[in-house]
């Protein structure tokens, strides 16, 4: 009787005790095996390190899981109720972390497509300022006047992104006028010699200078050098400096808004101007 019990309710739970120790045991040095494996596919598809080691982090997880269900259920448990307990807290996580998860998938989508990287300097969601680190959830950016800024990805993904670093070079828009009195051709002459002296305007692509209109009182020029995307920042003010003292040293007048005032009474008419 005693061996007849032993085989019909004691072999058995030991036999399957085994089978869900061999099952769990198995499961983790298998995910011990296929995590470096999968770390190194992901590595091929050039994808950013931090989101490679997340998603590598997530696939171990979910994997230990599917094992943790295996073995119980080989120990006989009734593991529907645990998978919906599982699927319910997943659910509830996942209403209760909605901005987060918006920020996660955002920041996944960044890391893939990559709009920018770490030293770029960027316009977005009415920011602007050089990216720091970008992270899972929150990107980290500072301002021209140095001050830190912690964006959440979702900000930034969902609004359109400038960035002025992706390209070596970059074209300037300046606008200078002159007065009619003025050679049109002399003033450009000048434009092009200061250029020419100054190396960070690149000879390919080579400048343009437009005259733009003739207004009331003056002839706009729109002028287009182009400079490297480093050099940005102060070749804009150095150049119109440097075009202003060529136009000052050749008598080429910049002119500026003037007024007549015609005195009633006396009938004398005054000049007086100003600036707008």
């Amino acid at each position: 009787m005693e061996a007849g019990f032993f085989s019909l309710y004691v072999l058995p739970w030991i036999i399957n005790i085994l089978l869900a120790g061999a099952i769990a045991v198995g499961g983790y040095y298998l995910s011990k095996i296929a995590m470096p494996w999968l770390t190194r596919l992901l590595q091929r598809t050039q994808l950013d390190n931090m989101l490679i080691g997340f998603a590598v982090s997530i696939a171990q997880a979910a994997f230990l899981l599917f094992i943790a269900i295996a073995a119980l259920s080989r120990l006989g448990l009734d593991t529907t109720s645990l998978v919906a307990l599982v699927a319910g807290a997943g659910i509830a996580v996942g209403l209760a972390l909605k901005d987060s998860l918006s920020n996660f998938a955002a920041g996944v989508m960044i890391l893939i497509f990559r709009p920018f990287r770490a030293g770029d300097f960027i316009a977005t969601a009415g920011l602007m300022g050089t990216v720091n680190e970008i992270g899972i959830f929150h990107t980290r950016m500072n301002t021209p006047d140095n001050i830190e800024m912690i964006v959440p990805n979702g900000q930034l993904y969902s609004a359109a992104i400038t960035n002025y670093s992706v390209r070596d070079t970059r074209r300037l828009d300046l606008k200078m006028s002159i007065g009619y009195a003025n050679d049109i051709a002399k003033a450009k002459e000048l434009i092009m010699q200061v250029f020419e002296k100054d190396d960070r305007v690149l000879k390919d692509p080579a400048a343009v200078i437009l005259v733009e209109q003739f207004g009331a009182s003056n002839i706009d020029f729109l002028i287009r050098p182009w400079v490297r995307s480093t050099d940005m920042p102060l070749v804009k003010s150095d150049l119109q400096q440097q075009i202003k003292e060529a136009f000052d040293t050749h008598d080429i007048t910049i002119p500026f808004p003037q007024m007549l005032i015609t005195s009633a009474a006396s009938g004398d008419t005054k000049a007086t101007s100003g600036k707008s």
